[in-house]
């Protein structure tokens, strides 16, 4: 019963790994060609019974640790445009602790397809981006809003937001950046 759960175990982290490499496919074609990167997303996922079985190659889908899709990646595939921004880095000096900075950061696709922009994360919680979830047409414009709450966080600030598109390359990033002035500390009592 034991091996049983181990082998069990092998198979998840074997799943998971799969399952990442899948995710960042893109960076793989340019590591070990496309040929190669093919065949890691063919790779063989468990099924209940813990038996190895292909995952039947759907393209734009993950597979669960069940061996369902998922649905469409979040990693694009297929045709990529390019993405400019007017700005990528935004210094907002220094502002006093607890203040809110919002940004915008505009931007243009300039390739050939629509531009369809599948995720934004900022590096923290304090970093919120948001983005338009309808494809921008070739040659259009769009707005990428940026909030950063400086509650707790006195000092240099240097904040990074992962845009991640059917662009190349697949990420791109915007900075947001500047000092936090922190609140004074409370003078103690009893003149110690």
């Amino acid at each position: 019963m034991e091996r049983n759960k181990q082998v069990q175990i092998g198979l998840i982290a074997l799943l998971a790994i799969l399952l990442a490499v899948n995710l960042y496919n893109g960076s793989l074609n340019s590591l070990f060609g496309k040929s190669d990167a093919k065949d890691i997303r063919e790779a063989a996922v468990p099924t209940e019974g813990g038996t190895m079985q292909g995952n039947g190659n759907i393209p734009g889908t993950n597979v669960t640790a069940t061996g369902m899709p998922t649905g469409a990646s979040d990693v694009p595939q297929g045709p990529t445009t390019t993405i400019q921004y007017d700005q990528s880095d935004f210094d907002y000096g220094t502002i006093d602790e607890g203040e809110i900075v919002k940004h915008t950061y505009r931007f243009k696709n300039t390739g050939d397809i629509p531009l369809v922009i599948s995720n934004c994360k900022g590096s923290c919680g304090c970093t919120v981006p948001t983005w338009p979830k309808e494809p921008i047409a070739p040659g259009a414009s769009g707005e990428i809003n940026v909030e950063f709450n400086s509650k707790g966080k006195p000092g240099q600030q240097h904040k990074q937001v992962t845009v991640t598109a059917n662009t190349t390359p697949t990420e791109t990033f915007l900075v947001i950046k500047g000092t936090v002035r922190g609140k004074e500390q409370p003078v103690s009592k009893g003149g110690k």
